[in-house]
């Protein structure tokens, strides 16, 4: 007997298949395992967002302890924890990675081992030194150590923690999702809870937080968490009361910081005059990091500069440029005919700019759009007249 399809049936198909592929085919991250010796116990699957913590699913584990979650796919790092009661392992992810993570309850945040994923084999090394550091100062609390004593091995013990991080981990990869992680850490201290690296505390803290923030406007430009840690470096500007040398030569006024742009510079220039990074907003500036004192390589990139502020500079192109010498006489000489923007950072390499934007290496250079968001560092450009062009 010949069968026969109604219009209605082909339909009804039609639909299951498009809502077949528009749900079958998103992609998702996977984070799956096992906790053992946790039978019986739930284990939650939550998001640690920028609003709190929010949880996203839950299983009750049998005997196996095997677990299985997933999410949407994500622009930019996002952070999660897996939790039994007051035990978390915390877990970043950035795309459609599958994450394997192994534990042992009950002290799974330190007993555990996570596979597929180099982000969160730092991730579980910090959290282990964050541990340790909460574990060493309750020691101390409890010596025979009293008063200033108590407070200085506090505070010794604090600052090489911070140190061994900021160099071995936040400064080594501040576009990684672990060094963003890195910032966020606390201890409790007298059952009062705190921030490790806090601007509003240590001023110095303002560079850790700048240099992860310019680094994830270049690799994940206007995402939430970027725009955060701007809003942090800010505030600890304000509440820095550091003595301006005597030409008042960095000078941060959040004012004039967009949030979601580039973290102000405020130099002078070969005539005396203030020149402000932000006040460019409008035209598409390569903030350019410099040294004349290295004789023909900086002869040649100068005559390359000319060449593009030449050709560009009438169609809205502008160029900062932050000299480096130790001299500023050499440096008023070597400038005395350039047509951008030249300023000189007499704090040199000590200087706030170069933590700021975590500049390693000179010559080195970031590119701003019109908006005053920085888009892109010279490590990411393979075509610099194109991406000048793109801009513009």
């Amino acid at each position: 007997m010949k069968k026969t399809f109604s219009a209605v049936t082909i339909l009804v198909a039609m639909v299951v298949t498009t809502l077949c592929f528009s749900a079958c085919g998103k992609q998702q991250f996977h984070i799956v395992g096992e906790v053992s010796h946790a039978k019986d116990s739930v284990l939650y699957f939550e998001h640690n967002g920028l609003d709190g913590i929010s949880t996203i699913d839950s299983v009750k584990l049998d005997d196996s302890g095997n677990f299985s979650f997933s999410g949407d796919r994500v622009d930019n790092p996002e952070f999660y924890r897996l939790r039994i009661n007051g035990q978390i392992i915390n877990i970043a992810i950035d795309s459609t990675e599958t994450v394997d993570v192994k534990a042992t309850y009950p002290a799974m945040a330190v007993n555990y081992d996570v596979k597929g994923s180099y982000e969160n084999e730092k991730i579980k090394e910090l959290a282990l030194k964050q541990i340790k550091l909460q574990n060493d100062l309750q020691q101390l609390a409890g010596s025979a150590l009293t008063g200033d004593s108590l407070q200085a091995s506090a505070d010794r013990m604090l600052n090489n923690y911070k140190r061994d991080v900021e160099l071995n981990y936040i400064f080594k990869e501040p576009m990684k999702a672990y060094a963003y992680f890195a910032l966020f850490q606390y201890i409790t201290v007298n059952g009062v809870s705190r921030m490790i690296f806090d601007p509003s505390i240590d001023p110095k803290d303002v560079k850790v937080f700048g240099a992860v923030a310019t680094s994830w406007d270049t690799y994940y430009p206007n995402s939430e968490r970027g725009k955060n840690l701007h809003n942090i470096a800010i505030r600890g500007m304000n509440n820095e009361r550091i003595v301006a040398n005597q030409n008042k030569a960095i000078m941060v006024d959040s004012s004039k910081v967009s949030t979601t742009g580039v973290l102000e510079i405020a130099l002078n220039d070969r005539n005396g005059h203030l020149r402000r990074l932000t006040d460019l907003k409008g035209k598409v500036v390569m903030l350019d990091f410099h040294v004349f004192g290295v004789g023909a390589e900086s002869t040649k990139r100068i005559m390359a500069l000319r060449e593009l502020y030449n050709k560009y500079h009438d169609k809205g192109f502008e160029i900062y440029q932050i000299s480096y010498d130790t001299n500023q006489h050499f440096w008023l000489q070597q400038t005395e005919s350039l047509p951008w923007i030249s300023v000189w950072d007499p704090q040199r390499v000590e200087s706030s700019v170069l933590k700021l934007y975590n500049v390693q290496n000179i010559p080195t250079y970031f590119l701003i759009d019109k908006n005053n968001v920085l888009q892109k560092r010279d490590v990411q450009v393979d075509n610099l007249e194109a991406e000048i062009q793109k801009l513009l």
